[in-house]
């Protein structure tokens, strides 16, 4: 079942000899519970691709549905509230709330409309994430590692239709590296989670079921691996 599907996508800013095409006809269609990579050198386009994916920015032309949403028919106000439900976001910097518990570093989306979690739900995700142990604790007493697997938990737990995680490995070593790539395909494997992973790494992007190369705002290949 399509889960995401771009038609020609093309983003533009700034305007006469200022102006810079950074996606220029994206078509790109995505299954539900497909894991994806997206390679590209730096200015390739990719990033702006996962904004406009995660609804934090709108295309100049082009057409992108995710879930059965036209992404381009939501006023700011709907697409921060279809991001938060639909699309879980994980980037390089963990983004946590610092004087907030993991825990409720975690729970932050549904407390925003105001939901009670679905109790077997979470633990499944906090256990599955190795985090069950640090749910009191802050921030700041985490690894780079446990932040990062907090960050991930709370990406989660809205059950989103599609998981963009941006280079989530940028700043950790290599063991931490390993260890959120496999929490990742294991979301993907027992969550039924579909990823867009975007990175830079070759050997992260090895990873995924699939490696799209993005090249001067264009999709210049589309490899699917098993």
């Amino acid at each position: 079942m399509e889960i995401l599907k771009c038609e020609g996508v093309k983003k533009v800013y700034g305007s006469s000899e200022n102006q810079v095409t950074a996606l220029n006809g994206i078509d790109l269609s995505v299954s539900r519970g497909e894991f994806v990579a997206i390679v590209g050198a730096s200015g390739s386009g990719k990033s702006t691709l996962l904004h406009i994916l995660g609804s934090v920015e709108k295309p100049t032309e082009g057409k992108v549905m995710i879930d059965g949403t036209d992404l381009s028919r939501l006023n700011q106000t709907e697409a921060a509230i279809f991001r938060r439900r639909k699309v879980g976001l994980i980037y390089q910097f963990y983004n946590l709330i610092p004087t907030l518990t993991v825990r409720k570093n975690i729970l932050m989306p549904l407390t925003l409309d105001r939901k009670k979690p679905n109790q077997e739900y979470f633990e499944k995700v906090v256990n599955s994430l190795g985090i069950a142990e640090k749910l009191d604790a802050l921030p700041n007493q985490l690894s780079g590692g446990q932040q990062q697997r907090a960050a991930i938990a709370r990406s989660l737990i809205y059950r989103p239709a599609l998981l963009l995680a941006d280079e989530p490995t940028g700043n950790l070593d290599q063991k931490n590296s390993r260890e959120i790539i496999d929490m990742l395909k294991l979301s993907n494997r027992n969550l039924d989670q579909t990823i867009l992973l975007i990175t830079h790494d070759e050997k992260v992007a090895l990873e995924a079921e699939r490696i799209i190369t993005v090249e001067d705002g264009r999709i210049i290949s589309d490899q699917r691996r098993r």
